[in-house]
C-alpha cells in the first residue's frame, strides 16, 4: 500500500465512524482534523500505512509536543489514531496496534468557571422581551441553564422533542444517545411565551404581522428555535446572541454558552442533588466527567462552614484558661 492509500483509508474510517457510532457533525470534523494532520505528517516523512507502528506513533506525538500542542490536544490526537489503528488491524493492514499501552503525561483539569445564581438571574433579566427575538433568546438561555443542554443539543431541538404539558424535553446527545430532562417552571414560562409568537419575525414586536410571516407559516420549520429567515438557530448565532446580552454587564463579558451548562450542574449539586441524577441529566457516559462539578460545589460548603460554624473564623478566640 502506497502513501496515497492513506486518503482512502481515512475517508473510509470516518464514514464508518459516522454510521457505527452515530457521531455528530462536530465530532466527525474534530476526528477528521486530527487524522488529516497525521496524514500530512506521514506525507512529509514518506510513510505508507503498512509502516504505522509504535516508532511512527511516538515520533508523531513528539512532533505535536514540539509544535506546542497542549497535553489535552495530544491525548485527543492519540485517541483518534488508536481508533484508526484498530480498524487497520482488523483489515490486516498492520499486524498489531501501535503501542497500545502508551500514555501521555497527565495534566490537571482546570475547573470550569461558573456564575452564581444571582448573576444568572441578572443575565436573564438583561434580555429585552419586547421583541420576538428577545423572547426566543430568553427561552434559549432558560433551557440551556434549566436543562443543562449542550449548545449543539439546544440549537438542534425540534418541536416534537419538547412536551410542554409533561414538562420534559427529549435530548439527543453525543453518539445519538437519548435522554429525558425535566424542564423547570421558569424555562417553561419562557418557552410558552416564545411559542406563542414563534411564527412571527424575530425582530418584530410580539403580535406584529408581516407578509413574510405568512410565507414562513406556509412552510413551517420543525425546529424549535428559529432565525429571522425561518431556519434553525446555529451554534454561532446563539453564541453571538448570548455575548450581546452579556455585554451589558462587564462582569459577565466572559460568559460562553457552555457556562450555562456548568451552572446547571454546579447549582444542582450545591442544592443537594444526587450526583448520579446530575450525570443522567447531563448525558455523561462516565460519572468521572460529572465529578468535576463536585469540586466546584465544595466551595459552597466551605462558605457555609465559614459562615455558620462557631470556630471557623479568626474572630473566634479561645476563652482565658481557668486558674
Amino acid at each position: 500500500m502506497s502513501i496515497a492509500g492513506w486518503d482512502a483509508l481515512i475517508d473510509g474510517h470516518l464514514a464508518r465512524q459516522a454510521v457505527e457510532r452515530g457521531l455528530s457533525r462536530h465530532s466527525l470534523e474534530s476526528y477528521a482534523r486530527d487524522l488529516r494532520d497525521f496524514l500530512d505528517y506521514c506525507r512529509r516523512e514518506n510513510l505508507n500505512p503498512r509502516e504505522f507502528d509504535a516508532r511512527v506513533l511516538t515520533a508523531y506525538l513528539e512532533n505535536l509536543a514540539e509544535r506546542g500542542l497542549a497535553p489535552a490536544s495530544q491525548r485527543r490526537h492519540l485517541s483518534s489514531l488508536r481508533g484508526l489503528a484498530r480498524e487497520m488491524v482488523d483489515r490486516g493492514i498492520i499486524a498489531s496496534e501501535p503501542a497500545p499501552a502508551l500514555k501521555l503525561r497527565t495534566q490537571s483539569r482546570p475547573l470550569p468557571r461558573t456564575l452564581g445564581p444571582r448573576d444568572v438571574v441578572m443575565l436573564l433579566d438583561a434580555i429585552d422581551r419586547s421583541t420576538v427575538r428577545g423572547l426566543r433568546d430568553r427561552a434559549m438561555l432558560e433551557m440551556a441553564y434549566g436543562c443543562g443542554l449542550r449548545v449543539s443539543e439546544l440549537v438542534s431541538l425540534k418541536l416534537q422533542q419538547v412536551n410542554v404539558a409533561a414538562g420534559v424535553v427529549i435530548v439527543f446527545g453525543k453518539g445519538a444517545k437519548e435522554r429525558m430532562v425535566p424542564i423547570g417552571g421558569a424555562a417553561l414560562r419562557a418557552l410558552n411565551q416564545y411559542l406563542a409568537h414563534r411564527g412571527e419575525p424575530p425582530d418584530s414586536a410580539p403580535g406584529e404581522t408581516k407578509a413574510k410571516t405568512r410565507a414562513r407559516r406556509a412552510k413551517p420549520s420543525p425546529y424549535l428555535f428559529l432565525t429571522r429567515l425561518g431556519g434553525p438557530m446555529t451554534r454561532q448565532g446563539f453564541f453571538k446572541a448570548l455575548k450581546g446580552w452579556a455585554a451589558r454587564d462587564p462582569r459577565l463579558s466572559w460568559v460562553s454558552p457552555h457556562t450555562l451548562r456548568h451552572c446547571f450542574a454546579t447549582h444542582l449539586l450545591e442544592g443537594g442533588a444526587d450526583l448520579r441524577a446530575v450525570q443522567e441529566m447531563l448525558g455523561h457516559s462516565d460519572i468521572s466527567t460529572t465529578q468535576i462539578y463536585t469540586h466546584l460545589s465544595k466551595s459552597h460548603l466551605r462558605r457555609a462552614h465559614r459562615k455558620y460554624h462557631p470556630r471557623a473564623t479568626s474572630r473566634t478566640h479561645d476563652p482565658s484558661p481557668e486558674n
